[in-house]
């Protein structure tokens, strides 16, 4: 399956971004809530049902994992709601003190060195 291949190459990676997510689980559930709405007549085919039907939600339970362990790699995840706004406040401060610098620095005077 694509999961397992994506948790073998992502840690070869230097930064595992959000994108690099494979969450997409709707298709599975929408799976599983259409053969639990069949009602299929026929004993052997509700038995084979029911066992599509399990392998269905275990596939979806293994993709569950497979997200929180991608999740859990997210660089940022360790900090709290707080320290991340705080910590993007700090980074807002310095860009507004480097643009202040950079306009000071373009508007200074320039100095002509006399030749000797």
């Amino acid at each position: 399956m694509e999961t397992s291949e994506l948790t073998e190459e992502s840690p070869m990676r230097s930064s595992f971004t959000v994108d690099d997510l494979d969450i997409e689980m709707l298709p599975l559930i929408y799976d599983i809530l259409r053969s639990v709405e069949k009602d299929p007549h026929d004993t052997t085919q509700k038995a084979k049902e029911s066992q599509d039907t399990s392998h269905k939600i275990l596939e979806l339970q293994k993709k569950l994992d497979s997200a929180r362990a991608q999740i859990k790699r997210l660089p940022g995840i360790e900090y709290s709601k707080e320290e991340q706004l705080q910590k993007l406040e700090t980074l807002r401060k310095q860009l507004r003190l480097k643009r202040e610098l950079l306009l000071k620095y373009r508007n200074m005077c320039t100095f002509e060195v006399p030749k000797i």
